[in-house]
């Protein structure tokens, strides 16, 4: 590991050992973020999992009824049916932070309008399901997206700190550590040689 060129001095000693403190102390700082960001990771991501499965699945039920509706009855009358919606809903979006990180947060508010925006004697059973089945499935897909996008941002965090740590944990600290070490030796090696300076001096005074 190559040291840090500086002067071998006591005040420079002094100087870079209070950087590598500062920076031990650091690096575990960031190493137990990182451990609770990927905790914390794990756990959204067995969440995003269920739910993308039960959306997908919910998603798939929907389209099924919708197709078996179109099937079943005439097209045009189909197409009529949902062309206006009755009911509508509001998306806000805010932030919070998760471990230091600002993350999105979908707030969704319903309208509370009608959910089926045409008789029932238009139509076949098989679209009211779909019309229920999309309406259940809109707010989870806004849940799945808000999650997904909250995974994908601590993922890009957790690389940011698993690089500073690497950094810090294999080129910074041992770095400084190896430098503190030559300039002691040299500072060791400059008090042996004032010594044996001051015992010749003795010597020849004695003498």
């Amino acid at each position: 590991m190559a040291i840090i060129n500086v002067n071998p001095t006591r005040m420079e000693m002094k100087r870079l050992q209070g950087r590598l403190k500062t920076a031990s102390r650091g690096h575990k700082l960031l190493k137990d973020k990182t451990d609770e960001m990927i905790r914390r990771f794990i756990t959204l991501a067995e969440q995003n999992k269920r739910l993308r499965e039960e959306t997908e699945r919910e998603l798939a039920n929907a389209l099924n009824s919708f197709a078996e509706a179109r099937a079943n009855s005439d097209s045009r009358v189909v197409d009529e049916a949902i062309l206006m919606p009755s009911r509508s809903i509001t998306i806000e979006t805010s932030s919070h932070k998760v471990m230091g990180v600002d993350v999105p947060q979908i707030h969704v508010r319903d309208s509370g309008g009608e959910m089926y925006p045409y008789s029932f004697l238009t139509v076949c059973e098989g679209l009211d399901d779909a019309v229920r089945g999309v309406s259940a499935v809109v707010v989870k897909l806004i849940q799945l997206a808000e999650i997904e996008k909250t995974c994908n941002m601590l993922a890009e965090e957790i690389e940011k700190n698993k690089r500073r740590v690497n950094a810090l944990e294999n080129i910074m600290i041992p770095q400084l550590t190896e430098t503190i070490k030559y300039i002691k030796m040299k500072l060791d090696e400059s008090e042996r040689s004032a010594t044996v300076r001051l015992m010749k001096v003795k010597d020849i005074i004695n003498n």
